[in-house]
């Protein structure tokens, strides 16, 4: 597994399966928090970062979303230290198997039932920061995605929200992503925000994405004929 710090509090943490898959270490002021859990053989690569690093315990999972490369370290996390793990409301029935993924034919779980909690919601149903972390409700890519923003470093976690192609923002993988329009929707989130880095799970990072969003909407939008009245509702 390769590890690299990518800003003064977090470390990308990557391994392959085909295509690289990320997930990151965020340290806090109460410990670490590990932002998704990709796939299953990473979980003995996390749980020795974490001791070496010596920030603190391990205190929570926060998750973009409930897809199996996401989640496959969670089983030997938890065997090892008791932990919270959080995913959006939407998401979580998802995981949990009690409905199918848009596009898919049978649910399927990927996590144990009640395994995951909510994240927390003030009361106009924003959601709270977590770990030093601001999340964002993006769905497209599954229901209830989530994007992690931590604004001291300037850093936006994106999961699957995109990928990336040289060195800049690129399309969700279709074969995974139900509604690319919705997906592309989301986006916006980066003009917003503007971070200095931009972490996808499958790909390169990506420098200043505010300055080529623009451009990855009009060719998402071209590429799946997607009206751009529509990316800017709402």
């Amino acid at each position: 597994m390769e590890i690299k710090q990518i800003s003064e509090h977090i470390w990308s943490l990557k391994t392959w399966m085909i295509v690289p898959i990320h997930v990151w270490i965020v340290k806090g002021e109460d410990g670490v928090t590990l932002v998704d859990a990709g796939i299953g053989n990473m979980g003995k690569g996390i749980l020795k970062f974490v001791k070496a690093l010596d920030a603190g315990p391990l205190n929570r999972i926060v998750l973009t979303h409930g897809h199996p490369d996401h989640v496959g370290a969670i089983k030997k996390i938890l065997a090892e230290t008791d932990v919270s793990v959080y995913a959006h409301k939407i998401e979580i029935p998802y995981m949990e198997g009690k409905l199918a993924y848009p596009g898919r034919k049978k649910a399927s779980a990927s996590v144990e039932e009640h395994l995951a909690q909510p994240l927390e919601e003030d009361e106009l149903g924003t959601l709270k920061t977590i770990g030093g972390l601001i999340p964002y409700l993006t769905p497209g890519h599954a229901p209830g995605h989530v994007v992690y923003y931590h604004p001291k470093d300037q850093v936006l976690l994106a999961g699957d929200l995109f990928t990336s192609k040289s060195d800049k923002l690129y399309r969700p993988m279709p074969m995974f992503t139900y509604d690319m329009e919705e997906a592309v929707r989301s986006s916006r989130i980066v003009g917003k925000l503007k971070p200095k880095r931009l972490e996808v799970c499958h790909g390169k990072a990506v420098l200043n994405p505010a300055e080529h969003l623009d451009q990855y909407i009009q060719n998402t939008s071209k590429k799946y004929a997607i009206k751009e009245e529509n990316v800017f509702k709402g």
